[in-house]
């Protein structure tokens, strides 16, 4: 027997709970490692209200449940976008010692910090959702509403952006 999806969801209204309860770790897991836990379960919760409200526009064969949820998370932190820069160039000032007390986001180091807080929204949408949410291209084109071309030259623009600013702080290893 097959998990209830959003399309079920549509007639019978309780049948989202499946999809909440198997989609809600990933979609706060990537939330809490854009913004921190706190806004984290704000945020997903949020997500999922989107999604009950808008479930009927959800449409299978454009892509995964998990990809749609993603994209509307998304959505939700470029709302949030400019607490999220405030944040990261923060950190960047920081010594990890002194950034104890914001969190998960103080594991990063400060140089990584200040590279990602300078890439432009958009390049870092991507870049996360494809490095830490684990989405495929494809995956990350649909949550996005872009087409593959354009998440392609957009992660390319993030690695560049990030190699250039970081190869200085951490060399690659000679190559033999």
């Amino acid at each position: 027997m097959r998990a209830p999806s959003i399309a079920d969801s549509v007639n019978d209204p309780p049948a989202f709970a499946a999809v909440f309860d198997q989609h809600f770790g990933a979609v706060h897991s990537y939330i809490a490692r854009r913004v921190g836990r706190e806004l984290a379960g704000d945020l997903a919760s949020q997500c999922f209200t989107v999604a009950f409200e808008r479930r009927a526009s959800f449409d299978a064969r454009l892509g995964s449940e998990r990809a749609w949820l993603l994209g509307i998370a998304t959505n939700l932190l470029r709302d949030h976008w400019r607490a999220e820069q405030r944040l990261l160039e923060t950190l960047a000032r920081l010594s990890l010692e002194a950034a104890t007390s914001i969190e998960p986001p103080a594991s990063l180091d400060p140089e990584l910090a200040d590279a990602l807080a300078q890439l432009e929204p958009a390049q870092r949408d991507v870049l996360f959702l494809h490095v830490w949410a684990d989405l495929s291209y494809d995956e990350v084109a649909w949550a996005l509403g872009v087409p593959i071309g354009t998440v392609r030259s957009r992660l390319a623009r993030a690695r560049s952006r990030l190699r250039a600013q970081l190869e200085p702080t951490f060399p690659r290893e000679a190559t033999r």
